[in-house]
């Protein structure tokens, strides 16, 4: 397993993470422990949450699973706050306290290695969410912090905040980030992608300041899963195969023709076209300048295995930049 260091966090961080969203659709605590069993004896010690996923169950199983194991310290955990509801948005200093505290209580923890504003509500000012993370890391209950789905140039306004007043800036995020690009927000609304020419100088930036990227949706919601492709993507949708955010955000031609070109390296290199495409994440840190991390969901220890295989898969710079541009 590879790792890379993350400001303020005491252990290295594997560039593969552990996705816990998809446990909203388990809701049992004996698949998630599987999972994280299986995850940790190949390498990889950190684990992605949030408070809403599942309304809570989430965290409260990966507490369940960390005190069984008594790992705490072996493991980096990630959590995130602040997502919107369905009344209001809540982008607020008290709604991601409260939502730190709950996320504490639930995970059975007293800090949080990293953690994350899961949304972003541009109405908001700065400089109050900022002093408020800033005291949550001097009273030790996140380790550091940074902002999932917020633009670059909130996330620039943010760390200006933090420089003229002597505080922590963000020093991590969490986007989208795939060999597909995203050409509507699969989620209904607030998702940020790094990916396409336009994100071009939001990536520049990110090699300038070093700001590590927790990449979610690798796999762009299947499509690089080779289980469908332009032939077969819209039967599949008619017959409820195929969710219909996947097709909105991502079947696209010029995703087709990358994925025509994963399939085509995966055949020459012996291995499944999903681990091209996870390989492609990883090694875009080097071609973009920037750690990349692949935050991906496993629903069995198999998964896992084939994962954490994707990730250690070797490519060469002149692969990564064939992948994307042919």
């Amino acid at each position: 397993m590879k790792y890379a260091n993350i400001e303020g966090v005491q252990l290295p961080v594997s560039r593969m993470i552990s996705g816990t969203a998809q446990y909203e659709n388990w809701m049992r605590e004996e698949p998630l422990f599987e999972v994280l069993d299986a995850a940790v004896e190949l390498g990889v010690n950190a684990i992605d949450s949030g408070r809403e996923y599942a309304d809570g169950a989430c965290e409260k199983a990966i507490g369940s699973w960390l005190r069984a194991r008594g790992n705490r310290d072996q493991v980096v955990l990630i959590s995130k706050g602040g997502h919107h509801n369905a009344i209001r948005k809540r982008v607020t200093p008290y709604d991601v306290t409260a939502d730190i505290m709950d996320s504490l209580a639930l995970l059975g923890t007293d800090y949080i290695d990293i953690y994350m504003l899961h949304r972003d509500d541009e109405t908001m000012p700065v400089g109050p969410i900022v002093e408020m993370l800033h005291r949550h890391w001097e009273a030790g209950r996140i380790c550091t912090y940074g902002a999932s789905n917020w633009s670059l140039q909130r996330i620039q306004q943010a760390n200006e905040y933090a420089k003229a007043h002597g505080l922590r800036p963000f020093l991590v995020a969490s986007q989208h980030f795939s060999l597909g690009e995203q050409m509507d927000d699969p989620h209904g609304g607030g998702c940020i992608s790094m990916t396409g020419d336009a994100m071009q100088a939001a990536r520049e930036w990110f090699a300038t300041q070093h700001m590590p990227l927790l990449a979610y949706s690798s796999l762009c919601m299947g499509l690089f899963s080779g289980r469908f492709n332009r032939e077969n993507y819209k039967r599949l949708f008619e017959e409820g195969a195929l969710p219909e955010p996947c097709v909105r955000a991502y079947c696209c031609e010029q995703n087709f023709a990358r994925l025509d070109r994963a399939a085509a390296l995966a055949v020459q290199k012996g291995v499944s076209t999903a681990a091209v495409a996870l390989a492609y994440v990883i090694h875009c840190s080097d071609y973009y300048g920037f750690d990349i991390f692949a935050l991906v969901g496993s629903a069995n220890a198999a998964e896992v295995k084939a994962n954490v295989d994707a990730v250690n898969l070797e490519l060469t710079q002149a692969e990564v930049h064939w992948l994307n541009n042919g």
